[in-house]
């Protein structure tokens, strides 16, 4: 199979992996920051028995200088991304926080172009506007968006995905092994923190310690197949996953879901369809 078309179904992948974690999230009913950091404590445990287990500790010790690396990847990608997240989404909607996190893709282009050199195509920008567009109606529902404060918050969380992201491509370590690190820094870094704000362990985090091992698993390894642009256009549409499996379990399916989920899938399938390439 080609490098390419693996790594669009690896973000494929990702895509319905990632959907399945609003639901989980959701359904936590204790402090968001000791949640945070007990997934990452969970997702880092099922990683590390992977890495001994496959041997891929060798790695880690014949490369230690990327650790500061790595170290940066759980700064961005996990710790401050949560925090501008779980206080952002509290001075703020469920809407606001799901419509503006999924700017994620424009950070994307920017951030790739700029540090990776990575050609973004206007097919690229097509699709991915039409994604976006098709989340929009998806959520809104016809309704009007109300700006917060902490949507201010909230688009800060893209801003450190995508930094985290940018040095993860670069490190020369493999999937699991970056996904593994990135979860300790993580945890190192909110345990104080969920400490200070009062530590709860839930039983939904072994779901979301399973949601973000599996999922950063199949992310990187994306990632490290094909565009990080690309690769991000492609797991936009990660809460429609969610909202389509509320549809099928009951919940009523409006006109506003047929426009969007019919903009999300056409967007979707034509970013696959674009080939990963870098500024000449």
């Amino acid at each position: 199979m080609r490098q390419e078309t693996l790594g669009a179904l690896f973000a494929i992948v990702g895509m319905f992996i990632y959907g399945l974690e609003p639901v989980v999230i959701k359904s936590n009913p204790s402090n968001p920051i000791s949640f945070a950091a007990f997934s990452a404590l969970v997702a880092s445990a099922f990683l590390w028995v992977k890495l001994i287990v496959s041997g891929g500790l060798e790695e880690i010790r014949e490369n230690p200088r990327n650790l500061k690396r790595a170290f940066l990847v759980g700064l961005f990608g996990t710790a401050l991304a949560y925090l501008a997240y779980s206080f952002g989404a509290r001075m703020s909607t469920a809407i606001n926080a799901a419509l503006i996190t999924r700017s994620e893709v424009l950070f994307s282009f920017f951030l790739s172009w700029l540090f990776l050199g990575e050609r973004i195509t206007r097919r690229l920008v097509g699709y991915s506007a039409a994604i976006l567009v098709g989340l929009i109606v998806v959520i809104l529902q016809g309704r009007s968006m109300e700006l917060h404060l902490g949507d201010f918050l909230l688009l800060l969380v893209p801003l450190f995905w995508q930094l985290g992201h940018v040095i993860a491509k670069r490190l020369p370590y493999s999937p699991p092994t970056i996904a593994a690190l990135r979860n300790t820094f993580g945890f190192l870094l909110l345990f104080p923190l969920a400490i200070a704000t009062g530590l709860e362990f839930s039983r939904f985090v072994i779901a979301e310690g399973l949601v973000i091992a599996v999922g950063q698993l199949v992310w990187y390894r994306s990632i490290k197949l094909i565009n990080l642009s690309k690769a991000t256009a492609i797991i936009t549409p990660a809460p429609a996953v969610a909202i389509g499996l509320g549809v099928l379990l009951g919940e009523s399916f409006t006109i506003y879901h047929a426009v969007g989920f019919l903009l999300i899938t056409l967007g979707t399938l034509g970013a696959v369809r674009v080939e990963s390439e870098l500024r000449t």
